[in-house]
């Protein structure tokens, strides 16, 4: 019959001291841990607090936040392209685009650089009209977009875009870095492309623009729109 070996009691004063400090150490362990919880518990329940109080909450902060930033970019971004210098660091990334690479041959050099600046400030016009009129607010985000499809594509073709010496991929250099925030943007662009269409949608259909306890008593962005045909 197999029999289960037991660990010895501790015989001499060191080993007695041991395990009573390890006891010890065990019983003090649960309130210190339970005393932290508590604590980061309040702690965030306190941050969770403030935040709501600043308006965190409020009906689509987000939403103004995303289209008011792409506004600001793409008024910055739009002034650039009226000067030589940024009509020459543009070189590198018109030449490897494949759905831009037109706009030389067609433009030249500072004339694509004149097109890319109008475009960027119609789209920045169309998202700015947006806040107000949603039809617009959706040419608006479908030309950031297309912009941004444009220039997220360079990327696999952008030569020395990625490190040799670190292995190649995915380690980046050069140009590859500044092109890869417009992923960012692309997804903030179909963002309000998105928030846009629902807007127009809910104002069209009167099946489903119903009041919903919503800001002005509209239905929210959310609401089901399977109905409509």
């Amino acid at each position: 019959m197999a029999t289960t070996s037991r660990p010895a009691a501790p015989t001499t004063p060191e080993q007695k001291l041991g395990t009573d400090a390890h006891s010890n150490a065990a019983e003090l362990a649960g309130p210190v841990l339970g005393t932290q919880a508590l604590r980061a518990s309040a702690f965030m329940n306190a941050l969770i607090n403030i935040l709501t109080k600043v308006g965190l909450l409020s009906e689509d902060l987000e939403y103004h936040l995303v289209r008011a930033s792409m506004v600001i970019l793409f008024v910055f971004f739009g002034y650039q392209k009226w000067w030589d210098y940024e009509a020459q660091v543009l070189i590198p990334y018109i030449s490897h685009g494949p759905l831009i690479f037109w706009l030389y041959p067609v433009f030249g050099i500072r004339g694509a650089s004149y097109f890319l600046g109008m475009s960027e400030w119609l789209f920045c016009v169309l998202l700015f009209a947006g806040f107000w009129n949603k039809k617009l607010g959706v040419l608006g985000a479908l030309g950031s977009c297309f912009a941004f499809i444009g220039t997220v594509t360079i990327i696999p073709f952008m030569p020395d875009g990625w490190a040799a010496s670190a292995g190649g991929f995915p380690a980046m250099t050069g140009n590859v870095p500044f092109l890869m925030k417009d992923v960012v943007l692309l997804a903030a662009s179909f963002y309000l492309l998105k928030q846009d269409v629902v807007r127009v949608l809910l104002s069209a259909s009167p099946m489903i623009a119903t009041p919903q306890g919503g800001r002005d008593g509209m239905a929210s962005p959310h609401t089901n729109l399977h109905s409509i045909k």
